[in-house]
């Protein structure tokens, strides 16, 4: 099936600059809300605490929960709706440290039961999470986003440059990189910062082209994703973890197929300039990207908007993944190659000479 009919030519790389500048204005974004709000708004299963939900059969407000809850002390407690519009569902937050914990779900219903009467309130749920586990889940979480980017680097080193003793090579550096810093004793966002940071440096001393290119992507759709949370104030939790990791897969993937074309194209028209191939390449496999991503971001759609409040930052997570990585594969991973040849910024004429550079 062709979406996009045959012999299209769309200049993409020739709208490589607007597209740095568009990328970088979103990444200094994320970086500034996270600055200006101290991070990320954690859910309890990092931030540690109590998460309590309740739903009602009629409509309340904030204020009337925290004033029924102020007979067991938890009227500083944030309070947030939750769900689908019309479901009256809400949450309470609490610190652990500030109540106690032993049958706190019946004293919270029979408290609700006080103001609301007893068949209008439904507790729902109650997740308790400690401190110690909170950290654990926090430094695994990040870890496990960190080893899912350097292991589809070193795929990628492999299957498209046949440098596989160089991706291992790679990978042993990195490793005793991160067990020296962890020595020092960084913290484990620093320790990742400073990780990721080698492995571009050792793609870009290594001459990994591919893998570079497909880093570059990778990070860069992570931070914009991150970026939707901050501007949005959604919960960052497990789930949504599980959601940066599809997304990781998932723009992977849409990058190996452009790469792939790009890799075909290249030793069949070795006369051509390079970005001349890349943009070819590009537009010859459009039709593919665009139709995987319409009909993936069709079920997605139906996730966020009927799937319920459970899992919808999970579908936003994947919303907003899907569309920035497809993105990222015409726009970031690709011209990332063009570094190798001095086409970064540059136009194309006059440096086909360069070509065989890090191939």
């Amino acid at each position: 099936m062709e979406f996009i009919r045959p012999g299209i030519n769309i200049d993409f790389i020739g709208r490589r600059k607007t597209a740095y500048l568009l990328s970088a204005a979103f990444i200094l974004l994320t970086l500034l809300l996270l600055l200006f709000r101290g991070g990320l708004n954690l859910g309890v299963d990092f931030a540690s605490g109590i998460l309590i939900q309740v739903r009602f059969s009629h409509p309340t407000t904030p204020g009337e929960i925290r004033e029924a809850l102020r007979s067991i002390a938890m009227e500083d407690s944030l309070i947030q709706a939750f769900g689908q519009k019309g479901e009256f569902e809400y949450l309470i937050r609490v610190s652990e440290s500030d109540i106690e914990l032993s049958g706190l779900s019946n004293r919270v219903k029979k408290s609700l039961d006080g103001m609301f009467g007893e068949k209008n309130v439904e507790v729902r749920r109650v997740e308790m999470v400690g401190p110690k586990v909170g950290k654990d889940l926090r430094e695994k979480a990040l870890f496990a986003i960190f080893y899912a980017l350097l292991f589809m680097v070193i795929y990628i080193s492999g299957r498209f440059e046949y440098k596989w003793t160089m991706s291992i090579v790679m990978a042993a550096s990195l490793a005793f990189g991160v067990y020296i810093i962890s020595e020092l004793g960084m913290s484990i966002i620093w320790l990742i910062a400073v990780a990721l940071l080698i492995t571009i440096g050792l793609c870009w001393f290594l001459r990994l082209e591919y893998a570079l290119g497909a880093i570059i992507a990778l990070f860069h759709d992570i931070i914009i994703t991150i970026g939707a949370f901050a501007l949005t104030n959604r919960e960052v939790t497990l789930p949504v973890v599980a959601a940066l990791l599809t997304i990781v897969g998932y723009s992977l993937n849409d990058t190996i197929v452009v790469f792939d074309r790009i890799r075909e194209n290249y030793r069949r028209y070795r006369s051509r300039d390079f970005a001349e191939v890349i943009n070819q390449s590009i537009n010859e496999t459009l039709s593919r990207t665009l139709l995987t991503s319409a009909t993936t971001l069709i079920v997605v759609v139906c996730l966020f908007i009927i799937g319920g409040g459970v899992i919808h930052d999970f579908a936003f997570a994947l919303l907003v993944g899907i569309v920035v990585g497809t993105y990222s594969s015409i726009y970031v991973a690709s011209p990332a190659l063009l570094i190798w040849r001095g086409q970064l910024w540059e136009g194309g004429a006059g440096l086909s000479g360069r070509r065989g550079k890090g191939s």
